[in-house]
């Protein structure tokens, strides 16, 4: 039931449907806010961002299966002004997704613009081990 209805309610079925139609291979995927801690804290210290963002991407039908537990996941445990994951469910369903550090509200870039090289690389590093093996 859950999955019927994040499908309608993204239009991920259609989408990929209407690009087979046209010879367009779809890539399916989603930009998630990831919580700085757990998903399930939802107070933050001061000078703490709520989230940072990053995108992932579908290799296959296991990715499929774990970008929807993800994304549920973030609506129905970690929903803090938006819908967060973290990086404890993230190691959990990595297998078939494909990570990018997403836009200058991710988490690296974010640690390269206060000019904290260190911490980016600490970071790179972190889903270098555990996401992308």
């Amino acid at each position: 039931m859950l999955l019927q209805i994040m499908v309608l309610c993204f239009g991920v079925v259609s989408f990929f449907e209407a690009c087979q139609k046209e010879g367009v291979k779809a890539i399916i995927g989603c930009e998630v806010y990831v919580a700085p801690n757990s998903r399930f804290e939802k107070e933050v210290t001061v000078n703490e961002d709520k989230y940072s963002h990053l995108i992932l991407l579908v290799k296959n039908k296991i990715g499929y299966q774990n970008l929807i537990k993800l994304v549920s996941s973030g609506f129905t445990e970690g929903f803090y002004s938006k819908p967060r994951i973290d990086k404890e469910i993230l190691e959990k369903h990595s297998e078939g997704l494909i990570c990018l550090s997403a836009c200058l509200a991710g988490e690296v870039n974010k640690a390269i613009l206060s000019d904290n090289m260190e911490k980016a690389e600490e970071i790179a590093l972190w889903y270098k081990r555990n996401i992308w093996r």
